[in-house]
């Protein structure tokens, strides 16, 4: 065959193969969607019309688990429901409804998680009229934050705004607490049967320093082994959670690192140290006072916000800065195992000198093609600071061809400064009719804290 023949050939291949893999990505949406359609049809009872609306909006999980044990539980005692997240909800659907329940956390400091970005765009900056509707609210928030529930505060005022009739008080939870849940699940059902599995001892066996004279608090890779006779399942994404005997009601998340082939669970954890010297209380055990051998109560939580999903077989793009790498590692781990390296990575720290975290790993999977760009940000290395963001703009083109190439965005790391000028650049680059489109289905994801 000739050169010309052969490059043709090869070019017919590549669009067979690409051609391949949106049938894949349609085929599974669809799947999905009939899923979605079936448990929603079976809480309404075979088809009959929805009394009560169950809405969810949610960032990292809980707040839709919550929603789909209340749909279950008002199924079982005979009431139709229909179970739907915040942004798949409308005014028009409202109006039709008589009785609702939502169940909505808050994303940092007051503001709409993702999961209701498009409704609160769509609706909650119009004057409505909903008298017929009556409802019930559940807060998710962390008094951590200056402003605690923000967002379904913000909500229920807008729903009140609009002539419809709260039937109970707002009801908001901090951090899970479990006596604020136990109010709702009396209420409307559902609650301890259903919740993840219990906390279980993990060991630690390895723990090693990844920045050496950082300006920035140490960072550390830990490996945990399972419980003895478990076989843990996660997916890359997903997030685990570390209880502490001195603050049980307030269990911390951290993105899992590593995939279940690795065979041990992996994170990347920043020390973190508080003005007075003292050691935070989870990162200080896992980092320090936690010696090897020793074991840590531990569970898996599943976060489905920011699994790859039907981004399984797309492009990715996945930038983040800081130990956000350890949820973006976990997917390129992913991606590496299932042979897919269509993968750019833009990640962001202080100095290349002291904070090119997993560089080496980095380094080799860009030489072996599972990431096809590698760009990184050492904001320090400059005298004008240069952050991830600022990557983005420099390559809007080349963001703009791969999202046209159908590439989903997964963002992780820090929600103060990077997860706010991420989404400003990508804004920038694809306008906002685009960024409503990547929201809406579900290629724009991001876990920031």
């Amino acid at each position: 065959m000739t050169a010309p023949l052969h490059r043709i050939g090869a070019a017919g291949l590549l669009v067979l193969a690409y051609a391949a893999m949106c049938l894949a990505i349609w085929w599974r949406q669809r799947r999905r969607r009939a899923a979605a359609a079936s448990a929603a049809a079976v809480l309404a009872c075979d088809g009959a019309p929805s009394t009560v609306l169950v809405v969810f909006a949610t960032q990292t999980g809980q707040a839709e688990a919550i929603a789909w044990q209340t749909g279950r539980a008002l199924h079982a005692q005979g009431t139709p429901v229909r179970v739907l997240s915040l942004n798949d909800l409308d005014v028009t659907t409202l109006r039709a409804a008589q009785r609702a329940l939502f169940v909505v956390s808050t994303y940092g400091e007051g503001d709409a998680p993702d999961g209701a970005s498009l409704f609160t765009e769509r609706c909650m900056g119009t004057v409505e009229a909903l008298p017929a509707l009556r409802y019930a609210l559940l807060a998710l928030g962390d008094r951590q934050y200056a402003h605690f529930c923000g967002f379904g505060r913000a909500l229920d005022a807008w729903l009140q705004s609009t002539g419809a009739v709260p039937v109970a008080p707002r009801i908001e939870v901090d951090n899970g607490d479990p006596v604020a849940l136990a109010d709702w699940h009396a209420q409307w059902g559902g609650g301890a049967s259903e919740t993840d599995d219990d906390f279980a001892p993990w060991r630690l066996v390895t723990r090693e320093l990844l920045n050496p004279g950082s300006e920035g608090g140490p960072v550390y890779h830990l490996g945990f082994q399972a419980p003895h006779g478990a076989a843990p399942d996660w997916q890359s994404g997903d997030l685990v959670q570390v209880a502490l005997t001195s603050d049980p009601s307030r269990p911390r998340d951290y993105s899992v690192a590593s995939i279940p082939s690795d065979g041990e669970l992996q994170l990347l954890v920043r020390q973190e140290r508080h003005p007075d010297g003292t050691l935070g209380a989870a990162s200080g055990l896992l980092t320090s006072t936690l010696a090897l051998g020793d074991t840590v109560a531990m569970r898996l939580r599943p976060h489905p916000n920011f699994r790859l999903g039907d981004n399984a077989e797309r492009p990715l793009i996945l930038i983040g800065n800081g130990t956000g790498l350890a949820g973006l590692r976990g997917h390129l781990r992913a991606r590496a195992a299932a042979g897919q390296h269509e993968n750019w990575l833009v990640f962001g720290e202080r100095r290349a000198t002291h904070d090119a975290l997993c560089r080496g790993e980095l380094d080799a999977w860009q030489a072996s093609g599972v990431l096809r760009r590698l760009d990184m940000a050492f904001s320090r290395d400059q005298a004008e600071s240069v952050y991830v963001q600022h990557r983005l703009l420099q390559a809007a083109d080349e963001v703009q061809a791969w999202l046209a190439r159908g590439a989903a965005v997964y963002v992780c790391g820090s929600l103060q400064g990077m997860a706010g000028g991420v989404d400003a650049a990508l804004r920038q680059i694809a306008g906002e009719r685009q960024m409503r489109e990547l929201i809406g289905s579900g290629r724009y994801r991001r876990d920031v804290y």
